[in-house]
């Protein structure tokens, strides 16, 4: 039991509070001041080392709530930590980062709901007629020069910028240029619980020289030099807005339900072919191309 009568301060003459008076001050129960201790959150000004006492100053109050209304909207205790050891702005600043992350995924879980609503209510299909044309295309032999990576959906944006980036340069530097669009491919579902592989691939104009990069930066990470053979992709062409997750999702199911409809084969694992400067291009341009290959 922490509550016994209030005692002064040795140093600065200050009554200080019991756990229990504390706790009713800062709108917080004895448990969770407690914790807080242990996790180092807030620690009381004395401890009783004969009785394990808890006593808190009263200028302490305004953290404690600081600390219980951050637990309210959900930040992390590891984020609180952090949080609350710093000053002024930067404590302001830091909070105003967990939000923007917390609306971020706030937004991204509508956009998914509205997505399962139309599942859901059996008119995805005939939605995705409206949205989406359809159209073939029939793409030469390439060489790609490549990386491949296990991710999660989150982790997706920043690792095909980062891996495009690296192809490019290495394509102009040392395979005789960019010879076209890059394009990421899916060798399997890439989501919050699954994690492909992706394959990044750029294609280049010097194949023998792809071979020997290759050779060489394979030994770093995960880079590849292959041939890909001429085929016939059914795509669709969708903005820059509608490139995120889950958005994206049904661009490939629109494509996949139309390739059903004309009776075609899919043949290879579905890519995203990025045509457009990502860096120049607004919400509302058409930078990707949602593709399968397919055959009849």
């Amino acid at each position: 039991m922490d509550d016994v009568a209030d005692m002064d301060d040795a140093e600065s003459g200050e009554p200080l509070l019991t756990i229990g008076d504390f706790a009713a001050r800062a709108r917080l129960s004895p448990k969770a001041l407690r914790l807080y201790d242990r996790l180092g959150l807030l620690a009381p000004a004395y401890v009783d080392a004969s009785t394990g006492y808890r006593h808190y100053h009263a200028d302490q109050v305004e953290d404690a709530r600081t600390v219980g209304m951050l637990r309210r909207i959900g930040m992390p205790l590891a984020d609180i930590a952090a949080t609350v050891r710093l000053d002024g702005e930067q404590a302001a600043g830091a909070l105003a980062a967990y939000w923007a992350g917390v609306e971020a995924r706030h937004a991204e879980r509508r956009t998914l709901a509205g997505y399962l609503r139309g599942r859901l209510s059996k008119r995805g299909c005939e939605m995705y007629e409206n949205e989406f044309e359809v159209k073939t295309v029939d793409v030469p032999e390439q060489y790609f020069i490549s990386e491949s990576r296990h991710l999660l959906a989150e982790e997706l944006p920043v690792w095909i910028d980062a891996s495009t980036r690296r192809l490019e340069e290495a394509a102009e530097r040392e395979c005789g240029g960019v010879a076209g669009s890059p394009v990421v491919v899916y060798h399997s579902d890439v989501s919050q619980d699954s994690d492909g592989p992706a394959e990044a691939c750029v294609p280049v104009r010097d194949a023998a020289a792809a071979r020997a990069w290759a050779e060489s930066a394979g030994r770093q990470r995960a880079a590849t030099y292959r041939v890909e053979p001429a085929h016939r992709l059914a795509y669709t062409r969708i903005t820059k807005a509608q490139v995120s997750f889950p958005q994206i999702l049904a661009a490939f199911e629109a494509v996949e339900a139309w390739v059903a409809r004309e009776g075609l084969t899919v043949t290879g694992p579905c890519r995203e072919v990025y045509f457009a400067e990502w860096e120049t291009t607004g919400p509302e341009d058409q930078v990707c191309d949602v593709a399968f290959p397919v055959s009849r």
